[in-house]
């Protein structure tokens, strides 16, 4: 089997890949270890070609020349003459990508497209209520078209997809994103110094409820005194340029000094340390796809509180596995934290069912499975 993965976020040195990336990162040298051909091809961040072989995955970056209003005409002149290249080197069966990936893509001959529905525009749209904007959903509805075959990564995506583009009739399947259990190891005997100490990591942004999570923490702090929340993940900008960081350490200023503390985005070998280091992993999204934080902390038998809102519900059974808040409300996300220390007596069975729950749904070889039955059927049909 020949699959090319359509991205332009696979992570490189000097680029903090976003959620697909990671995925991606993570699934295809798996996919090479089973004997399947796995090509990269996305834009670069220079106006250079790249062509390298990392893990078995040969990773290929045309040139992005940036030019303002037509520079997706020649993203999408190059994606094309190097997919062509590569089908006729070396035939693809399978070419996957997102929502918008193939909108301006021609299809080789043979060739099946799969769109792998990691939250699109419309998808996001509608969570975050605001209005569609014409270009990005005239790409959407012409990629849909195009596409043979669909995957979501929760069923939460599927139907809210659905709600506004067409699966055309087209094979549809639910395949969770992998979770490395290895990298993300269970310790139960792992001791952390403060009880009552959290983290979270991801962009620090008002959709990911960053802020509603510093007002939930003013409201826990005469509680648990020694409460302490670390921020790991890149900044955010406003339309006007102003730092969504900055907005964040001017709350903290004063009283919330000695309980919250912002750090630098760190590469992802480095988040199960980033986890290990507290007792709670929480999560307090306004909406999410699917996401990997909640997951691989999961993994690592961490207390996760999650937001109920999207696949929440999916991925944790409140109390048994972890924790849902609201994170449209700070004294629903504050109240889960109180929730969350009050059980930490319970720690060891939460953290085995929450490692339980992810080796079952999560695990690579449930999901490889899945997804190479998913291929070969797609393939066939």
């Amino acid at each position: 089997m020949n699959i090319c993965f359509l991205t332009h976020e696979y992570p490189k040195p000097g680029i903090s890949p976003g959620g697909v990336g990671v995925f991606l990162n993570t699934f295809l040298p798996v996919l090479v270890k089973k004997g399947i051909q796995v090509t990269v091809l996305g834009a670069n961040n220079s106006n250079a070609l790249e062509d390298n072989v990392v893990e078995g995955v040969r990773i290929i970056r045309i040139p992005n020349p940036k030019i303002k209003a037509i520079n997706w005409w020649f993203i999408a002149k190059g994606l094309n003459q190097k997919l062509q290249e590569i089908h006729a080197k070396t035939p693809l069966d399978i070419v996957e990508g997102s929502e918008l990936a193939f909108a301006f893509l021609e299809k080789p001959k043979g060739v099946k497209f799969i769109i792998r529905l990691h939250g699109g525009h419309h998808f996001f749209a509608e969570s975050e209520n605001r209005k569609i904007e014409f270009w990005k959903g005239f790409q959407e509805k012409r990629s849909f078209k195009k596409a043979d075959a669909f995957i979501a990564v929760s069923e939460y995506v599927k139907a809210h997809t659905n709600k506004f583009l067409s699966f055309n009739d087209k094979p549809v399947m639910k395949i969770r994103g992998g979770i490395d259990c290895e990298k993300f190891s269970f310790s139960p005997d792992s001791v952390n110094p403060n009880p009552h100490s959290l983290v979270f990591v991801g962009t620090v942004c008002q959709k990911k409820g960053v802020k509603n999570l510093i007002l939930a923490i003013d409201q826990v702090k005469d509680q648990f005194p020694n409460v302490h929340l670390d921020i790991y993940g890149k900044d955010w900008y406003f339309s006007n340029g102003d730092s969504y960081k900055e907005m964040i350490r001017e709350m903290i200023k004063g009283r919330l000094e000695s309980h919250i503390q912002l750090h630098d985005p760190v590469p992802h070998d480095q988040i199960p340390g980033i986890y290990e280091s507290a007792e709670i992993c929480i999560f307090p999204s306004f909406m999410e796809t699917q996401g990997l934080v909640a997951p691989e902390a999961m993994a690592m038998g961490k207390i996760v509180i999650f937001t109920d809102k999207g696949p929440g519900p999916e991925t944790i059974r409140h109390g048994i596995d972890g924790f849902l808040c609201n994170p449209l409300e700070v004294s629903s996300i504050a109240e889960t934290i109180r929730e969350a220390f009050e059980a930490l007596g319970r720690k060891q069975e939460i953290s085995r069912a929450a490692r339980k729950t992810i080796q079952e749904n999560f695990g690579f070889e449930p999901v490889l499975h899945e997804n190479l039955s998913f291929y070969n059927q797609v393939i066939n049909a």
